[in-house]
């Protein structure tokens, strides 16, 4: 007979010193519209939670690859730990300039007619980057918004974007899988938590919202940060503790 050792997840990457590389990408950038993005600068990571500049950000995609995909729609709301700032949110319909596959379409509901008569991403750029310069962006799984934006700048300006961020289902992933569950409670048919948006949002008794829309979905993971720093952090905590 012979034991499955569990595997250790991987190490997360180390988190850059955000203010300093925003200081070289504003020299490096060709763009003046990222050029001015970085030059805002980024929070340091030594501020409290309490006196972060938040703003929850989401986008709704064709599919989930990065070679293949592209955004449909980007939503973002202002916060900060005492108040979110609905009416300074956006929410912009995009073209993709590719078919949308028809499960896409059932699971965000922004049709073919939608999206032919949207704008570029390039055209709502600079409005995009005014409302994410100086602040910290938030989401609920880092690969998705990071990924996507970087590669759609890089396929319009030949330069991608970098930004922090807090992540979210990171953070329920540091409280909820820690340990990779053993062979025994495998064996038992027990699954790890859920950290999916609405299921973390129900750990801490927020309100069902309709997925799959970007704006509300923003809005979702903004209430969802203010709950997790609540419950598990401080507004004395550094930002250092819970961004990447």
């Amino acid at each position: 007979m012979f034991y499955l050792r569990p595997q250790r997840p991987p190490a997360p990457a180390p988190t850059p010193e955000w203010p300093e590389l925003f200081g070289q990408l504003a020299r490096s950038a060709r763009d003046y519209r990222l050029q001015r993005y970085y030059r805002a600068g980024a929070v340091e990571g030594d501020r409290p939670l309490g006196e972060v500049p938040f703003v929850a950000l989401d986008v709704e995609t064709t599919g989930l690859d990065l070679r293949r995909d592209a955004i449909v729609s980007i939503g973002l709301v202002p916060f900060d730990l005492r108040r979110i700032r609905v009416r300074e949110s956006a929410h912009w319909i995009l073209n993709p300039h590719k078919p949308l596959a028809e499960e896409s379409v059932v699971i965000h509901g922004i049709t073919h007619s939608a999206v032919q008569e949207a704008p570029d991403l390039l055209l709502v750029l600079d409005e995009l980057l005014c409302a994410l310069a100086g602040k910290v962006v938030v989401v609920h799984h880092r690969a998705i918004e990071r990924g996507f934006l970087d590669r759609a700048l890089r396929a319009r300006l030949n330069e991608g974007i970098r930004f922090p961020v807090v992540d979210t289902m990171d953070l329920e992933a540091r409280l909820h899988r820690r340990k990779p569950l053993g062979l025994w409670a495998r064996l038992r048919g027990q699954r790890p938590v859920s950290i999916r948006l609405a299921d973390s949002r129900g750990r801490y008794h927020l309100p069902h919202y309709h997925p799959h829309h970007a704006l509300t979905d923003a809005l979702a993971t903004a209430e969802l940060l203010q709950a997790q720093i609540l419950h598990h952090y401080g507004a004395d905590t550094p930002l250092r503790a819970v961004w990447r």
